[in-house]
């Protein structure tokens, strides 16, 4: 995939063209294209097939929350451009299995048959990843590519608009992007990964940490609708 397909702002939802085009024509972006064009040479299989979903599916001026998570799933099938999402019909994987149980917990949320969070994003939830691709079977093996430099800025980018947002961080990864958001207005829920290795673990544990009914507790709060986090997925 050359620069200009990995890059491709046709798809893309309104406000998020300047971001992404800016990134596509500087060093960082031609160095991440660069770095997966010879990793495919190499025969690396690298997933998601389209990186940018996550900016697809959501209009910047509509996100009212992120969700941000490390790097894509590193099995077959798994991984589609949303964090932690995954396509329906397959198998949830473990932080999606306690991200689920969370939801059933805080707001008393039916367990899902299908993954697919997109039912999320078409809401105005963006399901941002830090490291947008990755290789089969090695997670966090494109952590030091470069994407860093996009998603930071697209990151800075909500933090700096007028409207108040709830910002998602789970984990080291995560809330090391604390800093990109310094207006007041926002709120930042922060929580360990929900991955069993730390969900249950201090000092926050994701589980038990009340997130959702948060997050709309403060959207309701500043006008605007609550997210249908109990919603069913069209495949359900």
């Amino acid at each position: 995939m050359d620069g200009e397909a990995l890059f491709d702002t046709t798809r893309l939802a309104n406000g998020w063209h300047p971001l992404v085009a800016a990134f596509a024509a500087s060093s960082d972006g031609a160095a991440v294209a660069n770095y997966l064009a010879r990793r495919r040479a190499a025969q690396a299989v690298i997933f998601p097939a389209r990186p940018l979903r996550a900016l697809e599916l959501t209009a910047r001026v509509d996100v009212c929350v992120v969700i941000l998570g490390q790097d894509p799933y590193h099995g077959a099938g798994q991984a589609h451009g949303l964090a932690f999402s995954v396509p329906a019909g397959v198998r949830h994987p473990p932080s999606l299995r306690n991200i689920f149980a969370e939801l059933q917990r805080d707001l008393g949320c039916p367990i899902p048959a299908s993954g697919n969070l997109e039912r999320w994003a078409k809401q105005g939830v963006l399901l941002l990843n830090a490291t947008l691709t990755v290789e089969e079977g090695q997670a966090a093996s494109h952590a030091a590519c470069g994407w860093q430099h996009l998603t930071n800025a697209l990151i800075r980018a909500l933090a700096d608009d007028p409207a108040p947002r709830v910002f998602m961080l789970w984990g080291a990864h995560a809330q090391a992007r604390r800093e990109l958001i310094q207006k007041p207005a926002h709120r930042v829920l922060v929580a360990n990964h929900p991955s069993p290795l730390s969900a249950r673990r201090p000092p926050v544990p994701f589980l038990g940490c009340g997130h959702f009914s948060a997050a709309n507790a403060f959207l309701v709060a500043q006008g605007s609708r609550p997210i249908d986090w109990c919603g069913r997925a069209e495949s359900d």
